[in-house]
């Protein structure tokens, strides 16, 4: 949950600047590359990693109420809403930078989708799904969750920049 702290505070500031960009008509193509960089790297590959590739791994082996289970595969979901959102902005924001005038409306409409989007699935997260799913683990095996949490993340900076100098090298 702490690291949905961080999130809220990108949304912020996607915020403040989808103001700057009504005020304007006009949008920094390096500003959408960093929101999307931030929103694909930490809030999808690293949060939503740490949440698919192991929390929800490990809950699909436990006896998980209907809700429960209904809640879950609803995030999941919700995570690849997120992804299409964040795709679609990326095409918006290469036609922007071609010249194409009719992207900006795409590209404010999907940060807005993505400053709406988020808060709710944060709030779900923090106040119904993870206070539930800490039901289904020991003290031991929460921390064995932590240990592997802290394991991803240790991995995350360098599997990002691996990627980054295999698509220079065309791998």
């Amino acid at each position: 949950m702490i690291e949905h702290r961080l999130i809220e505070r990108m949304l912020a500031h996607i915020r403040l600047k989808l103001s700057e960009i009504e005020a304007s008509k006009a949008v920094d193509p390096l500003f959408v590359d960093t929101a999307v960089d931030f929103i694909r790297t930490y809030a999808d590959r690293t949060h939503h990693g740490k949440e698919e590739d192991i929390l929800f791994r490990e809950l699909e082996t436990r006896n998980l109420s209907d809700v429960d289970r209904r809640l879950m595969n609803e995030l999941v979901e919700e995570h690849v809403f997120g992804r299409k959102i964040t795709r679609e902005l990326i095409e918006a924001n290469t036609r922007y930078r071609s010249g194409d005038p009719s992207a900006l409306a795409v590209i404010t409409g999907n940060l807005e989708t993505l400053a709406e989007f988020y808060p709710r699935h944060i709030a779900k997260e923090d106040k119904v799904f993870f206070p539930a799913a800490r039901a289904y683990f020991t003290d031991e095996e929460d921390q064995a969750l932590l240990a592997k949490f802290w394991e991803f993340d240790r991995q995350m900076i360098h599997d990002k920049y691996k990627a980054v100098v295999g698509a220079l090298e065309g791998v």
